[in-house]
């Protein structure tokens, strides 16, 4: 796929899509309760906020606590939800990725308002977005992936994100679907997709439509068993 290629705007759910709210509160840490606007664009759909409650407490848990210094990075960004939930919380840095120019133009108008200036947004494709970062060697603690539903983006950006992250990193992966987990050919040994390779999941769980988890890369010593 070329980097250049347009994707829709923040999140998309092919066929019938849900009405997006025209708002979303950040959940915890210093602007708990802070509105952010969704603006009423094709495809815009913020991360639930029991999805985001809940993925926030799996990151929280697994970190102990411990949100200082962290790097993260919004892949589809959006209404800017999971960026700004995380740097709420006290994340160090955190890269908010958007094409869509009205979008990201309200990205830069919450983090003025918010001065949250360890706030970074990039108007980019995803794709284009990725390779830039791997250029200047980022690396990132959590990675946020809540791509457009529908267009299979998760098999695509996912090995993608292995030069990004941190040792002992984590993804979050959002989707429509749930990711394959579990399989197995005649010996009944586990069988993945490729882009799954190397990927284990550290928490999963469902809500309506939206499957969500977090996703680690195996030890060495796994891949050696």
């Amino acid at each position: 796929m070329k980097s250049g290629r347009k994707q829709p705007t923040g999140r998309f759910q092919g066929g019938q899509q849900p009405s997006a709210p025209q708002q979303v509160r950040i959940i915890g840490g210093q602007w708990k309760r802070t509105p952010l606007p969704v603006l009423n664009l094709p495809g815009l759909r913020p991360t639930p906020d029991r999805v985001r409650e809940t993925v926030f407490n799996w990151i929280n848990h697994l970190r102990a606590g411990n949100w200082s210094g962290v790097s993260c990075l919004d892949l589809f960004a959006g209404s800017g939800a999971l960026g700004f939930e995380a740097a709420s919380r006290g994340a160090g840095s955190v890269t908010l990725v958007e094409l869509s120019r009205d979008a990201a133009s309200r990205l830069e108008t919450t983090r003025a308002k918010l001065n949250a200036s360890q706030v970074t947004i990039m108007k980019a494709d995803a794709v284009a977005a990725i390779h830039r970062l791997q250029q200047s060697r980022a690396r990132f603690d959590v990675i946020f992936l809540d791509p457009p539903y529908g267009y299979g983006w998760i098999s695509t950006i996912l090995p993608l994100c292995v030069p990004l992250l941190a040792p002992d990193g984590m993804v979050y992966a959002e989707s429509d679907q749930e990711l394959p987990a579990s399989g197995g050919d005649d010996d009944g040994v586990a069988v993945l997709p490729a882009w799954m390779d190397g990927w284990e999941t550290a928490r999963a769980d469902k809500a309506g439509v939206v499957a969500f988890q977090l996703l680690k890369r195996k030890s060495m010593a796994d891949f050696q068993a």
